[in-house]
């Protein structure tokens, strides 16, 4: 009676993970023999185990990754410019202490969403929050926020992303106004989160993508002067793939 007294309690104070412990140890004869302070460091142990896991899978659901990619799962065999010790170095998310950024550009298909999203899934396994955004919806998104109220909701929740990832960078030309309001999420997070930048356009030619020459310079200026850069070469991924699939592996 008593053990179900406290195994109720410990469901009361949402501990389900020492309550399954402990049921697995009073079946176990082996966990019997153990003293008390080895049986409960397993309990806590699990209860550590099953509340990181549920953190981790809000973080995945949150960031809403466009690809469920992996570091290890990473093709590092096909020729591309891929230098697989900068990018396990990058996978230890230094960076995003530091602040910094990084651009992963190249053609369609080469594996430039999926790299991202690989380093994203990574920070989120680390316990740092992300986000992923096409440009396009993201712009969107500020221009429904400011109609409805919901603009500085919508920029609070940018500017505490840790690592914030832009996809399509470039394929349009942004407007005077939507260069601005892309300024103000890259100011607010200046020195308080980090960037990865995806984009078919190379480097060199984003200045034109920006109707807006001073802002454009100032919005280089903050995503490319402390940004690692990926420059991704070769033949499209897609061809490896299935060809019902359009993933960007």
């Amino acid at each position: 009676m008593l053990i179900e007294q406290t195994i109720g309690k410990l469901y009361q104070m949402k501990l389900p993970g020492m309550v399954e412990s402990l049921k697995e140890q009073q079946q176990n004869t082996d966990a019997l023999s153990l003293s008390f302070e080895e049986r409960l460091g397993l309990m806590v142990d699990r209860e550590w185990d099953n509340k990181e896991s549920r953190r981790l899978t809000r973080r995945l659901q949150t960031a809403k990754l466009k690809q469920p990619a992996t570091v290890e799962d990473i093709d590092f065999t096909t020729p591309r410019g891929l230098d697989k010790g900068i990018l396990l170095s990058l996978a230890e998310c230094d960076f995003i202490k530091a602040h910094h950024n990084i651009i992963i550009t190249g053609a369609t298909g080469v594996g430039k969403t999926y790299v991202a999203c690989a380093l994203a899934n990574k920070a989120c396994r680390m316990g740092y929050n992300a986000l992923y955004q096409r440009i396009t919806r993201l712009l969107g998104a500020v221009k429904l926020a400011r109609a409805d109220g919901s603009y500085p909701a919508l920029m609070r929740k940018i500017e505490r992303t840790e690592l914030l990832l832009l996809d399509d960078w470039g394929l349009s030309t942004l407007t005077a106004d939507e260069a601005r309001d892309v300024f103000d999420i890259l100011e607010d997070r200046n020195h308080k989160g980090s960037v990865i930048v995806i984009s078919q356009v190379p480097m060199a030619d984003w200045y034109e993508t920006i109707a807006a020459p001073t802002i454009a310079d100032a919005i280089l200026d903050r995503l490319i002067h402390n940004a690692y850069k990926i420059e991704l070469r070769g033949d499209s991924m897609r061809k490896r793939l299935s060809p019902l699939t359009d993933a960007d592996h």
